[in-house]
């Protein structure tokens, strides 16, 4: 299909124009015009960019692009490598950010609601006029240590764990990345644990002051499902070629 279609309908289906975002969303660096080869992956970075050269692909499809708020404008170093390789290539790059984080359907909070088997009740930040964040309950209530597990083995990592609500889980806010500060909507709706990516110094102090269960699952870890949906979802409604390529990251 045509580059130029594909970001259209990228930018419809995510309803970018929701979102005040950090960086722009949708076609970052343009390459050839059919895109046919789909290669996903969570973070723009060079070892995916060179992976999906070998593949061959018309187009890399991520999360984390690049040209982000307050990031130094001059395009050397990292930054001229990553984009040199796209440009000698003629390799597309097209990244949505927060409208990934928060479509219904492929969206990052919406999949890893699956991935932990959680059942959404509703946004969690529903004062936002574009909300990020989802709130609901387990399957059956579950001891906190259990659900520690539960996040280990779905997302492949042991999730830092702030103890400080009940001994039993039962209701539960998420938002992925660094999204780290949501607790608060958590903590403003009573509910018995948070789920995030990233963890800062203060938000232990929340956790256990505010008598709520906080659990640091990954920054890459809770980020690597959306994009994954979205090529899927592209690969067949449009009959692309897709495959994800996982670059290991421990954050």
């Amino acid at each position: 299909m045509q580059l130029i279609e594909l970001t259209a309908y990228l930018d419809r289906y995510l309803d970018v124009h929701r979102f005040r975002d950090y960086c722009p969303n949708g076609l970052q660096v343009e390459g050839c015009a059919q895109v046919q080869s789909l290669v996903t992956g969570v973070t723009a970075c060079l070892e995916l960019v060179e992976a999906a050269i070998a593949e061959d692909a018309d187009a890399v499809l991520v999360h984390h692009g690049y040209f982000w708020k307050g990031e130094p404008q001059p395009l050397t170093g990292m930054k001229a490598r990553r984009l040199r390789r796209l440009l000698e290539t003629d390799t597309s790059l097209l990244a949505y950010h927060l409208p990934l984080d928060a479509h219904p359907e492929v969206g990052n909070n919406a999949c890893l609601a699956r991935e932990l088997d959680m059942q959404v009740e509703g946004a969690l930040d529903d004062d936002q006029a574009a909300p990020l964040a989802m709130f609901g309950r387990t399957g059956e209530p579950v001891k906190a240590a259990a659900f520690a597990q539960t996040i280990a083995r779905a997302l492949g990592r042991e999730p830092l764990w702030i103890a400080g609500g009940p001994e039993t889980i039962r209701s539960v806010g998420w938002c992925t990345g660094a999204a780290q500060d949501y607790i608060q909507y958590a903590v403003a709706k009573g509910l018995d644990a948070f789920v995030s990516g990233e963890v800062s110094e203060r938000t232990t102090h929340t956790a256990r002051e505010e008598g709520i269960h906080y659990f640091a699952a990954g920054h890459h870890a809770t980020e690597r499902y959306g994009v994954q949906a979205l090529g899927r979802h592209l690969a067949t409604k449009f009959s692309l070629n897709h495959r994800f390529v996982e670059i290991e990251n421990p954050v």
